[in-house]
């Protein structure tokens, strides 16, 4: 009964900040995005036909490999290594909540059973087995929520036309009509909807390619959200939030930065739940030769440094063809998993807080306490300006260690003892009155 009333009482408030335009989300769906924002960290698994080549997801369009050429690739992938079960309990001990794996990437294959179209994973390839949904079980099993990327380019259908502005050298691409490629991308949602039980969310990519098209929103997300209302829908289009979406997604950035050129600008920052998505090496898909792994430093600190801008991390990793993930990126999440079995209660369930990030600090906050990051281990004295919260104590996280401070016109200033800064986070409870 509490809960009921809890539920009506979020839908009222949260209308205000969570409603775009005329969609009104459901009791259902305000409770996802709460449950969302509280989870912070999800994996991400960029996995298909092309980890073959091991050059990464783009690789069809990077090497110009022809249509006819491309729908080789299938013969010969049979991930006979895949186990939906140990991806799932490597997700949870790294302390990850959900998954958000590529369901269609730009090259048009489908990695699950689709009557819509015959180039799929389990009608082209020797395997013959619908790999998600054997993870869709292993999800549901474990308690984790399960994600659709779902690309709205496509390299390979015809009916993807007029074409966009990436896959131009690919040769055999012909003509078709677009309004049937509309009714394809609404049919394969209709299947990943329908036959994998509750999905937490679909992730949408490839708006970019065709800035002026009409994707239909309108109608696909409305789709999405009749087949299941608490189903939270994510548009990597770079741009400000448009109706009917349930959360804001930055690739590779922190929110409000603009680091890689995505868009002409930062983007607006709206009132939605928020995600930020990075790789763990420099690669979304397989790539063979990629070298640039993440230390467990940086890791952890992207984590924090989401946390404390407000988002969760969705971290990214690239199985290999024969469905295993390479033991470097399994080693680097448990490492994160073993971080956050310590300090996991100043992430998980948090807000941003109220001291202002930077290259040194970041905060989150849950209730009347708030964590401070402090991600430089060469400095001990802290100034915080302007903060004009009324203290009741701080202490070192973890401890009964009290510290002192001094808190004037100007800011709170207070001093760690030198054995207390830690490599990677040293964190400072602040217990506010």
């Amino acid at each position: 009964m509490k809960k009921s009333i809890l539920l009506i009482l979020v839908a009222f408030m949260g209308f205000k900040n969570y409603s775009q335009g005329d969609y009104i989300p459901t009791a259902s769906n305000l409770e996802a995005r709460q449950w969302f924002e509280d989870a912070k960290f999800g994996l991400f698994i960029h996995w298909g036909v092309y980890s073959i080549l091991g050059d990464g997801e783009w690789v069809m369009q990077k090497q110009n490999i022809s249509k006819d050429a491309y729908e080789m690739l299938p013969d010969f992938f049979n991930p006979i290594e895949f186990n939906a079960e140990e991806w799932v309990q490597m997700a949870k001990s790294a302390g990850m909540k959900y998954i958000t794996i590529t369901s269609r990437h730009h090259d048009g294959f489908s990695m699950f059973d689709s009557n819509a179209t015959d180039y799929t994973i389990v009608k082209r390839t020797p395997y013959k087995k619908d790999v998600l949904k054997e993870l869709a079980e292993a999800c549901k099993k474990e308690g984790i929520k399960l994600f659709f990327y779902y690309s709205l380019l496509d390299w390979n259908r015809d009916d993807y036309f007029p074409r966009g502005r990436t896959g131009t050298g690919i040769m055999g691409r012909k003509q078709g009509k677009w309004d049937s490629y509309i009714n394809f991308m609404k049919a394969q949602l209709t299947e990943l909807l329908t036959n994998y039980g509750d999905i937490g969310g679909i992730w949408f990519d490839g708006d970019w390619d065709k800035k002026t098209a009409n994707w239909h929103y309108d109608e696909i997300y409305k789709l999405i959200h009749d087949l299941q209302p608490q189903c939270l829908i994510g548009n990597n289009h770079h741009e400000a939030v448009k109706k009917g979406e349930d959360f804001q997604m930055f690739e590779k950035d922190l929110p409000g930065k603009s680091t890689q050129n995505f868009a002409s600008k930062a983007e607006d920052i709206g009132n939605l739940p928020k995600e930020v998505c990075e790789t763990i090496n420099g690669s979304w898909g397989f790539n063979l030769q990629d070298r640039r792994h993440k230390s467990k430093k940086e890791l952890i600190q992207y984590l924090i440094n989401a946390a404390g801008y407000g988002s969760n991390l969705l971290l990214n990793v690239g199985p290999m063809p024969n469905g295993k993930i390479q033991p470097k990126h399994v080693q680097s999440l448990l490492e994160i998993g073993d971080w956050l079995k310590i300090h996991g209660q100043t992430i998980y369930g948090t807000k941003a807080g109220p001291i202002p990030p930077n290259t040194e600090r970041v905060s989150t906050q849950k209730g009347n306490t708030v964590y401070l990051h402090w991600l430089n281990n060469q400095k001990n004295i802290i100034f915080i300006p302007r903060f004009d919260k009324k203290i009741n104590s701080i202490k070192l996280f973890g401890s009964n260690q009290k510290l002192k401070f001094k808190k004037d016109d100007y800011g709170l200033t207070l001093k760690l003892p030198e054995s207390s800064l830690d490599p990677i986070d040293t964190i400072i409870e602040i217990t506010l009155k």
